[in-house]
């Protein structure tokens, strides 16, 4: 049984009985290792810079303090995190940027694929990292200063944004929203970091609820439990140091939920952890240390997935500026290279909605600079 089928298999028969401690071993026995990927090798770059499997294709979106082609909006400085919203038969792709300036841009596409405008969604804001998509689908943008807010957008940008305090102020990096026990869950990208998760008082509604920390033993396979965080201020006393016996990350990254399992990435130790909401076990999922040979991952930082293939997709600040696929049956492969571009760092992974386009950026591109980013789009035949 793959980790897919396993996981889903605790978590929707967790209700009733928990989850068995064989199975968990089972699905996690070894963390992913590298072997051949679903779409075969990286093939030599293409026109754009970007090397790619067979019967794939990329190009630019938008290159930042330049006007996204097809409208009259510059697109920002350092695209960070990013997620796709269905928009009738088109999508939108927001991004952030991780600048001092910080705010959201967003990109909208007709059903063709074809950019029809562009627009700032999020301002006055700082060093917007990463984020989430929340079932009602709005878009959380998160700061990554030591007193850094969520911010919960408008992808249309109709709607003002507005600041989440009760979801805690610290470095925020990734949310991850748990539709079926209404929880979304927070990582913070500080060496001694923690690992959160907000409980809304009304789901659909972030103005009010209990932010909690995670508590737990040093090893990468333990039982979690829940404290609440007394003052999600963090001022005096940051979040992190407010509550005894935390459970300590090195560097909360990325962060995405699938089918009860949370997965978020931890950049200090090249690792990608698994947790299951149904009986509140990690596990990991990837460790480049217990990989034999040359780890494919390194660098581990933004995280999403293919809600059709349950593939994993995890982008690297640093390596060789990979986007490593995982797939459900614990095999890590290269899915696509950049070149050209060593200064930089790859962001913002997403899938549109129906599956077959993928968007991730170069956050400083060629230049090294935050004023060189690059939004990418890959098309190609995704597997379902």
């Amino acid at each position: 049984m793959d980790r897919r089928n396993v996981l889903r298999a605790g978590f929707v028969g967790g209700a009733a009985a928990a989850f068995s401690g064989a199975l968990w071993k089972e699905a996690f026995a070894a963390p992913a290792q590298p072997g051949p990927g679903p779409y075969g090798a990286l093939l030599a770059a293409d026109a754009n810079g970007i090397m790619l499997p067979a019967g794939f294709t990329s190009r630019v979106i938008a290159r930042s303090s330049q006007t996204v082609p097809g409208t009259s909006y510059t697109w920002h400085a350092a695209p960070d995190g990013g997620a796709c919203f269905a928009d009738g038969s088109g999508w939108i792709y927001v991004s952030n940027a991780e600048v001092s300036s910080g705010g959201a841009s967003a990109v909208k596409f007709n059903s063709g694929g074809t950019v029809t405008s562009a627009y700032r969604i999020l301002s006055g804001t700082s060093t917007n990292c990463a984020g989430g998509h929340t079932p009602w689908n709005t878009w959380l943008s998160c700061e990554e200063t030591s007193t850094g807010r969520v911010w919960e957008t408008d992808p249309w940008g109709v709607n003002a944004a507005a600041a989440r305090p009760a979801m805690g102020r610290f470095k925020h990096e990734a949310a991850a929203c748990d539709p079926v026990n209404h929880v979304i869950y927070l990582t913070e990208d500080e060496t001694n970091g923690c690992f959160y998760r907000f409980i809304p008082n009304s789901w659909g509604n972030l103005a009010t609820g209990t932010l909690q920390v995670a508590k737990g033993g040093s090893g990468t396979a333990v039982t979690l439990t829940w404290a609440t965080v007394p003052d999600p201020d963090g001022s005096p006393t940051a979040t992190r140091n407010q509550v005894s016996g935390v459970k300590r990350f090195n560097g909360g990254e990325g962060c995405w939920y699938d089918n009860g399992i949370v997965y978020f990435t931890t950049k200090g130790d090249n690792r990608v952890w698994a947790y299951n909401t149904a009986t509140s076990k990690i596990e990991l999922a990837y460790d480049d240390s217990l990989v034999s040979g040359t780890p494919p991952l390194t660098g581990v930082d933004n995280i999403t997935g293919s809600a059709t293939s349950g593939d994993l997709y995890v982008a690297e600040d640093g390596g060789n500026l990979e986007i490593c696929v995982i797939t459900p049956d614990d095999v890590i492969a290269p899915f696509l290279r950049i070149t050209g571009q060593s200064s930089s760092e790859v962001t913002g992974p997403a899938f549109n909605p129906a599956g077959n386009r993928f968007y991730f950026s170069s956050q400083r591109g060629t230049s090294g600079s935050s004023s060189g980013g690059i939004t990418y789009e890959v098309t190609g035949p995704f597997r379902s």
